[in-house]
């Protein structure tokens, strides 16, 4: 067997398991696949998120992704951002929506840690404390530069987490570390392929999320080929799949002062 060969044989492989996982999941956890109407599918919180209202003198900022609704779950997530200052009882949820207007930029249309149509969220930054008063800042900002506020598209972007990975990129302090299966994290335009990654702490080459690299300290080395990254992640040791998005020590960013 060549070696283009054997190549194709382990990307085929790393695909059917990652794909088996994925759907694995979706059937045997709280993950599940809704299979009803979207209006009926629940949508009340998960629990993940503090009492703002108990921690009203507490800055906090959180970044949430859930698996998206129906089938699309299992090749891909859905994330958003929410936070508040201090002083402040109730969270403000910024995420990229492709329906309801013009703008795609989506301001509290939802509940803060809620279910995703069905399907329950993972955290992946959770900062508190003095320093995230500056973060916000600059996530502020970020989403007032996020280029494609009038654009939406499913695959391969710009979408939601072409969205999270802008920020990610405008504050690297966030820490934000998009798992694998964000499908659209890595999409840039044709005139800028080159730059830093989603994580804001590292290097990326891309031509519009179909085929591209990432190295940094948070994604590890990662290849993105038609949308599907494999990698692997040495910060927080694990294997970065497509479908599945991760399998090793947990990587969400914690820092509570």
């Amino acid at each position: 067997m060549s070696f283009r060969k054997y190549i194709s044989a382990a990307i085929g492989s790393v695909l059917i398991l990652s794909f088996s996982m994925s759907l694995a999941r979706a059937y045997l956890t709280d993950d599940a696949i809704e299979t009803g109407s979207w209006r009926t599918a629940p949508r009340n919180s998960s629990g993940i998120a503090p009492d703002p209202a108990k921690l009203a003198d507490t800055a906090i900022v959180q970044v949430y992704a859930a698996p998206t609704y129906g089938w699309r779950g299992l090749f891909a997530v859905h994330p958003w951002i929410i936070f508040k200052r201090a002083g402040e009882t109730e969270f403000t949820r910024y995420e990229v929506i492709g329906w309801g207007g013009d703008n795609v930029i989506h301001r509290n249309d939802n509940i803060p840690d809620g279910m995703w149509y069905g399907t329950r969220p993972h955290l992946l930054v959770d900062q508190r404390g003095k320093h995230v008063e500056g973060l916000i800042d600059q996530i502020e900002a970020a989403i007032k530069t996020y280029p494609y506020p009038h654009t939406y598209h499913a695959y391969p972007g710009p979408n939601s987490n072409t969205f999270l990975a802008h920020i990610g990129r405008e504050v690297p302090d966030l820490g934000l570390d998009l798992p694998a299966n964000a499908i659209g994290k890595d999409y840039r335009s044709l005139t800028g392929p080159l730059g830093l990654s989603p994580s804001g702490q590292g290097v990326q080459a891309s031509l519009f999320g179909l085929l591209g690299v990432n190295l940094g300290l948070q994604e590890g080395f990662e290849i993105n080929l038609l949308g599907l990254d494999f990698g692997i992640d040495v910060n927080s040791p694990a294997l970065r799949l497509p479908f599945f998005g991760r399998v090793g020590m947990d990587d969400t960013t914690r820092r509570i002062e």
